[in-house]
């Protein structure tokens, strides 16, 4: 009988691991801190859209909030005006439609600011990315590597 370990799966995978070689590379640091210096200047500029763009979001939303108070100021003195009981239940029906249609564009509209600063600030993180990557197959790629 021998004292020898039987063969596993586990040292079969360890022992091609150790004879498969990578080719050494030493990384050019310049290149290096250039481009963790353009990751940094995409991250920036992604945050910084994304930040212009919750701005703007925050903007109209108080524009949209001092519209409808006006509009429900001066659609309360047009009810109160009105003299019979169906005649203020028509024109409070009618405010109500008008108010409805208003809120659901408003909210489409805010949806599709949130939506546009979102795809802005992705497209550069996406472009740096696509970037990054092309930058590493030129290191590889890169005689004497």
């Amino acid at each position: 009988m021998s004292d020898a370990p039987k063969p596993t799966p586990e040292m079969d995978i360890m022992k091609m691991l150790s004879d498969f070689r990578l080719p050494t590379m030493l990384p050019d640091m310049n290149s290096l801190a250039a481009a963790q210096r353009r990751n940094f200047e995409a991250l920036s500029a992604a945050n910084k859209v994304a930040l212009e763009g919750a701005q703007a979001v925050a903007r109209r939303h108080m524009e949209i909030l001092q519209q409808s108070m006006t509009e429900m100021t001066s659609a309360l003195q047009g009810v109160s005006a009105e003299s019979t009981p169906q005649e203020k239940a028509a024109k409070q029906a009618e405010m109500l439609k008008a108010t409805y249609g208003r809120a659901v564009s408003n909210m489409q509209e805010i949806a599709e600011l949130i939506q546009k600063s979102n795809a802005e600030a992705l497209s550069l993180l996406n472009k740096r990315f696509a970037e990054a990557m092309d930058e590493v197959k030129g290191l590889v790629n890169k005689p004497g590597a």
